[in-house]
């Protein structure tokens, strides 16, 4: 507790002493355009490196301009690359890439590859580009593509579905294309590795009409959200077989860090309500036990002692999901203090403390993150606020000066000295020049296919970008209360209503998607059908006496005793603090109150890209 009140007087210490409030400078128009076009040239100056020197190899080693694999032998940094190239209207790169892709790449290999990294790197980069390949509305149609980029996806997740086979339903962290999954795998993983594969699976699944994958990364959510702690906080690590937490600190972070963002971010392209359920209780206990304004620390997910009070690079993903959630306010105070540590050092550091106000030993790289770029985009698109054009202009700076190299942009593998390391993720060429150029891009006209293009985005935890089209949304198949993706034809119309009208031989729900069996008293006479509602198209019902939790199948299971210590700190008080979060849809401006209390009993080594070390899934 002392520690908790030194940080937050701290914080209250600095607000005008250490975290700078940006004045703008006044970037106008024209000198966005420049910024624009500095950063497009950043692009081909990384990406012709890696053209001309690595490929067909993963990645570049921009200093010594070689090539090295990385994550699987099969050109993952031109395959990440693909959806920016669309972006960039370059039509004559984007048609050679995908046609040399479609032609050359090949999933049977006897490779162990992170499930994570392989879903949303590759997987997600295929399907991105197959939306644009295909779409003559994109600007990017390629007349001779026959869906193989869709094909070469299908067989890749395929060759994943085995890390799945699990008691808990929560991956396995590795698999081996070839021959599934080890049997000397570790049985732990992060859980970002099991919760972070909704939005790739989910669009595969709406595009071959396979409702598998999308069942399988929903189970794997429901796994981990299922053994949350009594107070609504998940841990970093669980063991995929007993379903026990093997790392119970919950933050933001490392490790944690996109299985928040999946569940928002399902919700918006898929609209199912499960997710926005999980999202809401989730985030409420986020933003009560974790955040110290306007910092967030880490915690035990059981009794909210503090951790690690602890700033990692990884968390400037937040202010950004805030944004996409409608909760602006806390989002600008800590984007605000996450710039801090990158004008202090020119970078952001991966872990920054927040006690001594010091890089944290054996955490001093910058592996090129764009996080804090995302975040600043999103918070300039909701407010145009000039200050965050300028906060774009000093990331810019830092990375043409500090982080360019012969052959692209390197590491930095201390930020305090800013000695360059010879590597080049294949997520700055998806994320970190992406966010930069839709950032100036939006304040120069803007020009390009999220802002005017036929369709709504999201974009993936890689960057990539997700069209919200009627074949993915399917607003007219969310099922039952799981928002299930249906291609039966058993629908018994008497057990449902909705407000929209559906055709039995077209597109039907199948199975039995009737109360989740949680109390064996319910029955067939039990469920009762509401009036028709307007929620995207949802189909509701209700199910008596169940509490909100329980309609969804979601309840706290606790599978392990907790230990003598842990259940002696475990007295919580409900959440009182309220948080106004709005999601804006087309059709529709759901407004969602996180201010109901919820306490209900029931419930330096090679990093990846969510910083979990190398093997444990992320």
């Amino acid at each position: 507790m002392k520690a908790l009140i030194i940080i937050f007087l701290i914080s209250l210490i600095l607000s005008d002493i250490f975290i700078c409030r940006i004045i703008s400078d006044g970037v106008t128009r024209e000198e966005a355009k420049e910024l624009r076009d500095e950063v497009r040239e950043m692009f081909y100056h990384a990406f012709n490196g890696y053209m001309d020197n690595a490929f067909p190899r993963d990645e570049l080693r921009p200093l010594s301009c070689k090539g090295e694999d990385t994550l699987g032998s099969y050109a993952l940094t031109l395959i990440d690359s693909l959806d920016t190239l669309a972006l960039l209207g370059d039509r004559e790169r984007f048609t050679s890439s995908v046609e040399w892709i479609g032609k050359n790449l090949r999933f049977d290999i006897n490779k162990t590859v992170s499930v994570f990294e392989t879903s949303i790197r590759v997987l997600g980069g295929l399907l991105s580009a197959h939306l644009f390949a295909s779409d003559y509305s994109t600007g990017m149609r390629i007349p001779s593509y026959n869906d193989e980029l869709l094909y070469l996806a299908e067989d890749l997740a395929r060759r994943m579905l085995p890390a799945f086979d699990t008691p808990t339903g929560i991956p396995f962290g590795s698999v081996n294309l070839l021959h599934g999954v080890d049997e000397n795998e570790s049985k732990i993983t992060s859980t970002a590795g099991g919760g972070t594969l909704t939005l790739e699976f989910g669009v595969l699944s709406r595009l071959t009409n396979d409702p598998v994958f999308e069942q399988v990364t929903k189970n794997a959510v429901r796994g981990i959200w299922a053994r949350r702690s009594n107070i609504n906080l998940v841990g970093a690590h669980i063991d995929v077989f007993t379903g026990e937490w093997t790392q119970k600190e919950a933050g933001i972070g490392t490790s944690i860090d996109s299985f928040y963002e999946y569940l928002l971010k399902a919700y918006i392209l898929f609209g199912d309500e499960e997710y926005l359920y999980i999202f809401q209780e989730s985030y409420k206990a986020a933003m009560h036990y974790l955040f110290h304004d306007p910092w967030y620390v880490e915690v035990n997910m059981n009794s909210a002692a503090l951790v690690w009070p602890l700033f990692n690079s990884l968390q400037a993903f937040w202010p950004g999901l805030q944004v996409l959630a409608g909760d602006v306010e806390p989002a600008m105070r800590t984007h605000s203090a996450f710039f801090s540590v990158w004008r202090k050092y020119g970078f952001t550091p991966e872990g920054f403390n927040l006690a001594t106000f010091s890089v944290q030993p054996g955490q001093k790289s910058y592996p090129l993150r764009p996080e804090l770029i995302e975040s600043t985009y999103w918070l300039y698109k909701a407010t145009r606020d000039p200050r965050y054009l300028d906060a774009g202009r000093d990331m810019l700076t830092s990375l043409q000066y500090g982080a360019r190299c012969p052959c692209g942009y390197c590491h930095i593998s201390d930020v305090e000295s800013h000695v360059q390391e010879d590597h080049m993720e294949s997520f700055f060429l998806a994320e970190t020049v992406k966010y930069l150029w839709l950032l100036f891009d939006l304040a120069a006209g803007p020009d390009n296919l999220v802002e005017n293009g036929p369709y709504k985005y999201i974009f993936s935890t890689e960057g990539h970008l997700l069209p919200a089209t009627p074949q993915i949304s399917l607003v007219r198949e969310h099922c039952s209360y799981f928002g299930s993706y249906c291609r039966g034809r058993n629908f018994n119309i008497e057990t449902y209503s909705s407000d929209i009208s559906m055709d039995p031989g077209e597109s039907n729900c199948s199975g039995s998607y009737m109360c989740p069996s949680i109390d064996s008293s319910l029955s067939r006479s039990n469920f009762q059908r509401t009036p028709p509602v307007s929620l995207s198209g949802l189909i509701k019902g209700l199910c008596p006496s169940l509490t909100h939790g329980q309609r969804y199948g979601i309840f706290y299971e606790d599978t392990t005793e907790p230990n003598r210590e842990e259940s002696q700190n475990e007295r919580v008080t409900p959440i009182v603090q309220s948080h106004s979060v709005v999601l804006i849809s087309e059709n529709a401006v759901t407004n969602i109150s996180l201010s109901d209390s919820h306490n209900d009993g029931n419930g330096d080594q090679e990093q990846a890209k969510d910083g979990s070390v190398d093997g444990s899934a992320v």
